[in-house]
């Protein structure tokens, strides 16, 4: 609508990141106001505040695995929801003030994670240099840009923002590596489903129940629901401890995902809705199908049946 005000996006600074390059793919955000964070808890604070209307943040990496803070923010202070998937696969590039042969690199900066992602790579092109940790792949172009260093592992989106040259292309050690990334807001009613979608949920199960995680995937498995990731974490209460973090196929509005979450609601010890949300696929692919006789049909064609029995018609 005209005169409409630009949303306002938080994301895990600081510019020149993995993240940034991950929020520019949202249209709504390319045209929005993009405020970079220090932190994660950081960008979710400003969406409980009102200062941002989402924050994008990392969620998991396909090589190096779930974002630790991420998941702890999403189980304390106020609820959020997530909103929207991206996944953005990660090439991190070598890069310079100026075109430099290889052999004449003796120092790069990098963020931990990337030059963990890259040590085979250096090992075997740059064996003379010596690996400066910094806290960001933004810092690390920053850097490098200033001189402080010879070169800088970076997101290619660095390249440009600091004018640097590129050495050298996609030197992950791991061509596939992907980054996920959730867009979170404040709670409301999710988008409805698309047929391929994802909904996620933090779970903690009565500890003095013997089988109760057990009883939560049978939950799902009953109803034909397929966990595509189970993450544990612990709660900070006490040794042993834990909240599970569930993606399940299907979304809350279908009839079988629901009854899940309802079967899920009575036996733990609490359930928090993270939201349903599209899959983003980076290549198209079909969903997971359901089993035979569990498909949302079978619900709904089960649930018109027993509706029918309740009011007196013993048809079939």
């Amino acid at each position: 609508m005209p005169g409409t005000p630009p949303m306002r996006f938080a994301y895990l600074g600081p510019e020149g990141t993995f993240t940034e390059a991950a929020l520019r793919t949202i249209p709504a955000a390319e045209h929005g106001v993009r405020t970079p964070a220090r932190s994660v808890p950081e960008a979710l604070e400003a969406v409980r505040s009102g200062e941002a209307d989402a924050a994008l943040v990392p969620l998991e990496n396909s090589v190096g695995g779930a974002v630790p803070v991420t998941l702890d923010e999403l189980i304390t202070g106020s609820p959020l929801m997530i909103t929207r998937e991206v996944l953005l696969p990660v090439e991190f590039v070598l890069a310079a003030r100026a075109l430099t042969p290889l052999a004449e690199i003796r120092s790069i900066a990098a963020h931990p994670q990337a030059s963990a992602q890259c040590r085979h790579w250096l090992r075997a092109n740059a064996p003379d240099a010596v690996v400066v940790d910094v806290l960001s792949n933004a810092a690390a172009a920053i850097s490098a840009a200033a001189g402080e260093y010879d070169a800088a592992l970076c997101a290619p989106i660095g390249v440009s923002q600091h004018r640097l040259t590129v050495l050298a292309e996609k030197v992950a050690d791991r061509a596939e590596a992907v980054t996920r990334f959730a867009l979170l807001t404040r709670p409301g009613a999710p988008a409805g489903p698309t047929g391929d979608d994802v909904t996620s949920l933090a779970v903690s199960i009565r500890h003095d129940q013997v089988g109760a995680l057990l009883a939560v995937l049978t939950e799902l498995a009953v109803r034909g629901i397929n966990l595509s990731r189970i993450e544990s974490r612990p709660t900070g209460e006490q040794l042993g401890t834990y909240v599970f973090f569930l993606d399940c196929t299907g979304h809350v509005a279908e009839p079988r995902l629901g009854e899940a979450l309802q079967g899920l609601r009575r036996i733990c010890a609490e359930v928090r809705f993270l939201g349903s949300y599209a899959k983003h696929r980076l290549q198209p692919e079909p969903p997971v199908a359901a089993p035979a006789g569990l498909s949302d049909t079978d619900f709904a064609d089960s649930a018109a049946w027993l509706t029918r029995i309740r009011a007196g018609e013993l048809s079939l």
